[in-house]
């Protein structure tokens, strides 16, 4: 995977301070995350040593210059400024030779470079030191801040165990979790982080679930229950049986989608870049143009020092480091606070899009309601036992929450294996079971086979599954789903965070859909769709161009609407595998309230963006004009310029310390 546009790439906040091997494109190899020597660690002594040493030679050269005047040290004092200069000024100077060697000729570096050894040409020497001292300074805390982004989001997901206890010869042995293989039961101690997904062999226990979720809330999981790798097992000694691989565990997914994120860039963030690119070379030639212009005005009246100097002064002012590497950390610090609340975004891309959203398409299973089915009642024209034996049959093998709940309902009972099943698309499934053709699903299932049913059950509201054997209908069974706690939370905050349309679609019957659509004051609904169904309309609701759609959505089934609306967002917990893939934004707790939480997040992103941009470009804008007219020193423009750079980088950071 390619990191060329990695966060720091877009300053130089990890290129000042020594000289990484550069490519055409300045990328960096994914091991060097930094480009540094010394792994970019900012608290290391060696990293700041040389702006310390550039610092005190500067302050006893300024001292000596005007409160302890010395004789001798006017002998010295072009070689001491030049000596406290290049600790700092050679790692710049040296990347000025790399990015030339790439024929990349207008960069900060070479910007920096032109304006400190023009300074001490001109004898300006504690500025030029200043300059190159206050920009390496600056980079410095530019450097820091992207670090502390990157180490909030690995604290956030980085929760891997580094060993899984594994049954294997009659006793437990320690191995790597790659190692694992699926189907082997490991144990896992009290205080001790799940290594690998799988299914709970023990009766119960509770589990710390905030790595995945964001939850800090404990969870208690039963036997046979799924169990995810980064919980953190809190009751005691437990067995787990690997259900995936390492690399395939919900919880690699996360670090996986967490790390690619920064590859995918907002358009903000990409026309900064393009704009750097153009804005750098721009300012040389008008510092140039600041030069050589006047001596046709003024002529013998120019005064060749004093217009070099401006010129000088244009240069330090104009570099644009504060706002590129102030706005991709801005998105940086966005993507780390949605982690933080369990709602992973899959490039900063879409958290600039989820601004402009204002129309929100939810399925109702698994997203508004737990999906978690009880029997409520079974209706049979034929014994019970048998009945429930047919039945069963046919739904052991499907994941399907209702399917689950059937099985779960008819226990340890005697059930003949069934053949020849097939799923038939929002419907429901066929199948053979001890010589006897079974259809189990929705009653639109019997009308495809048209096989006469009660039509008393039409009026039925809850969901059931009606049953048919050998093309003759025998019975239903009644089934019960739970509305999730914050599901009309959700769509108050939605509609309070300037979403003007909350859409339900589902494929259970339009009489439920009713129901459970009043009772959250979801704006429009539509049941009984079949998956193709659910694509035609979310094809009808983004024929309207003024709208940017998101569909919210957990199952396989969901996937195709997930891949062509604008935003996809997956409920992660419960979700399949697929919808995780193919959504934008996967929302860990599968609370619905956090769609309007990660609303909040990318309107507090844009918003400290946009305010770096305006900080950025008037500051400088008014010194540039003010250091042409000779107002403005090369002091001025030193702090100006480093104080825009911090002041930028200490709002972005900002983000990650607000609450949502």
């Amino acid at each position: 995977m390619s990191h060329s546009h990695d966060i720091e790439d877009s300053c130089c906040s990890s290129k000042v301070h020594s000289a990484p091997k550069h490519n055409h494109d300045h990328s960096h190899e994914e091991g060097d995350e930094h480009g540094h020597d010394h792994g970019g660690d900012p608290s290391a002594f060696q990293t700041y040593l040389p702006a310390i040493v550039t610092l005190v030679m500067l302050l006893i050269g300024i001292a000596f210059d005007n409160l302890f005047p010395v004789p001798a040290f006017q002998l010295i004092r072009p070689y001491w400024y030049i000596v406290a200069y290049l600790p700092v000024g050679i790692p710049v100077l040296r990347e000025v030779w790399e990015t030339f060697k790439a024929k990349d000729f207008f960069t900060e570096f070479s910007l920096m470079s032109v304006a400190t050894i023009g300074a001490f040409a001109i004898g300006e020497y504690p500025e030029g030191v200043t300059v190159m001292l206050f920009y390496t300074i600056g980079e410095l805390f530019q450097m820091a801040a992207v670090n502390r982004a990157k180490r909030n989001i690995k604290a956030l997901l980085d929760v891997r165990a580094d060993v899984a206890h594994v049954f294997r010869n009659g006793k437990y042995e320690d191995v790597n979790p790659e190692k694992v293989e699926i189907g082997e039961i490991i144990q896992v101690k009290a205080g001790e982080k799940i290594p690998l997904d799988g299914e709970l062999v023990s009766d119960k226990s509770s589990f710390n679930t905030a790595a995945l979720t964001g939850e800090s809330k404990p969870r208690t999981i039963i036997k046979g229950e799924s169990i995810l790798a980064g919980m953190l097992n809190l009751d005691k000694v437990i067995e787990v049986k690997v259900t995936k691989a390492f690399a395939d565990s919900a919880l690699s997914r996360i670090l996986e989608m967490v790390q690619n994120a920064t590859t995918r860039k907002a358009k903000t963030e990409l026309f900064i870049r393009k704009f750097a690119k153009i804005y750098t070379p721009i300012v040389f030639f008008l510092a140039l143009a600041l030069v050589t212009i006047p001596i046709l005005v003024l002529g013998s009246e120019y005064h060749f020092q004093t217009w070099l100097y401006r010129s000088l002064v244009f240069l330090v002012i104009s570099c644009p480091c504060a706002l590129v590497i102030s706005i991709p950390l801005g998105y940086f610090g966005g993507i780390g606070a949605a982690s933080a609340n369990g709602i992973l975004f899959k490039g900063s891309n879409f958290l600039d899009l989820i601004t402009k959203l204002n129309t929100v398409v939810m399925d109702k299973t698994g997203t508004l309601t737990k999906g978690v089915f009880k029997v409520q009642k079974v209706e049979s024209s034929i014994d019970e036992a048998t009945f429930l034996n047919l039945l069963t049959a046919v739904e052991a093998k499907s994941t399907h929450p209702i399917a689950k709940a059937i099985v779960e309902y008819a226990g340890q009972k005697e059930i003949h294996p069934a053949e020849n099943i097939e799923e038939i698309a929002g419907m429901g499934l066929k199948g053979s079971v001890n010589g006897k053709a079974v259809l189990a699903g929705n009653t639109k299932l019997l009308e495809k086979f048209n096989i006469a049913f009660d039509a008393k059950i039409t009026a039925i509201e809850e969901s059931i599954v009606v049953v048919a054997v050998d093309e003759k209908y025998v019975g239903y069974v009644l089934i019960a789903d739970e509305i999730k706690e914050d599901a009309a939370e959700a769509i108050k905050q939605l509609h309070e965070n300037g979403i003007k349309q909350v859409v339900m679609l589902s494929g259970d019957k339009t009489s439920i859909v009713k129901k459970v659509a009043k009772g959250l004051g979801i704006d429009t609904y539509f049941g009984d769709l079949l998956p193709e169904d659910k694509v035609a309309r979310l094809e009808e609701i983004k024929s309207d161009k003024s709208k940017v759609v998101a569909f919210v959505g957990d199952g396989i089934n969901d996937t195709p609407v997930l891949a062509i609306s604008d935003i996809g967002i997956a409920m992660g917990a419960m979700g399949s595998d697929a919808a995780i893939e193919t959504a934008d934004v996967v929302i860990q707790t599968d609370q619905p309230s956090k769609i309007a939480t990660a609303v909040k997040i990318g309107k507090a992103t844009k918003k400290v963006v946009i305010q770096n941009i305006v900080l950025a470009f008037t500051v400088k804008a008014l010194v540039l004009i003010l250091g042409a007219g000779g107002i403005a020193t090369m002091w001025e423009a030193v702090f100006a310029d480093v104080g825009v750079a911090l002041l930028a980088i200490l709002n972005a950071v900002r983000i990650q310390k607000m609450n949502f």
